[in-house]
């Protein structure tokens, strides 16, 4: 017998939570802060870059005006572009299996991105992903016309709600505090997860958050038999 899932839908994050791409991230980021005058981060210093957009990072983390992170977008997206988006990146342990038997299980999914979907769509298709999401979400190129995860969040439902999906109980599975706030915008609850690129309080106000992605499946499958 199959397992069945308390959610009608997962939507996913996924710098962080799905994809480990740090190795690409740190290495873009340095070059590009360094081109425009900037310190190169540590990996220990990635915990600021990692989740929300690179737009808003840049003027956040990068101390750079709007104007000045549009052009650094522009710059560490010709480097992502010419490494291939899928350069150093590799998968969170389990996390594709578990993404695989959501889907054999019939749970529909979607990933739900801060990252431009051109990219989400890439690391998808290269870890053989993509057949289990009926849709795939991200940003779009700017990062600015549509950004903000709340925004996501609500044209990932849109695009399942189009393809017939049951979107009435929805949950997003996330590493980052707007994780959690752009799902609570929506009404959507968060399971955080703790192996991504995060501190311990991001968590505040999530549904659950562990550690695990046994932890995970538990609460996203009933019923399951390797549980």
């Amino acid at each position: 017998m199959g397992n069945r899932s308390p959610w009608t839908c997962v939507l996913w994050d996924v710098d962080g939570t799905i994809v480990d791409a740090s190795e690409g991230i740190l290495r873009r980021l340095a070059v590009t802060l360094e081109h425009f005058g900037k310190t190169a981060p540590t990996r220990a210093e990635l915990v600021h870059w990692i989740g929300p957009p690179m737009f808003q990072s840049f003027q956040v983390t990068g101390g750079m005006t709007p104007d000045q992170a549009a052009e650094a977008v522009a710059f560490y997206r010709v480097l992502g572009k010419a490494d291939g988006y899928t350069a150093g990146a590799k998968l969170f342990a389990g996390v594709g299996e578990l993404i695989r038997q959501l889907a054999e299980d019939g749970v529909p999914q979607a990933t739900a991105s801060s990252k431009p979907e051109v990219q989400v769509a890439a690391l998808m298709d290269h870890f053989d992903l993509s057949p289990c999401f009926t849709a795939i979400v991200g940003a779009t190129p700017d990062e600015r016309t549509l950004a903000a995860k709340a925004d996501i969040v609500a044209e990932a439902l849109r695009r399942l709600e189009a393809a017939g999906v049951d979107t009435s109980r929805p949950v997003l599975v996330g590493d980052r505090h707007h994780d959690v706030e752009g799902g609570a915008e929506r009404g959507v609850p968060v399971i955080f997860v703790r192996w991504g690129f995060s501190w311990p309080h991001e968590a505040a106000g999530a549904q659950a958050a562990v550690a695990t992605v046994d932890e995970l499946r538990h609460l996203l499958l009933i019923g399951d038999a390797g549980a």
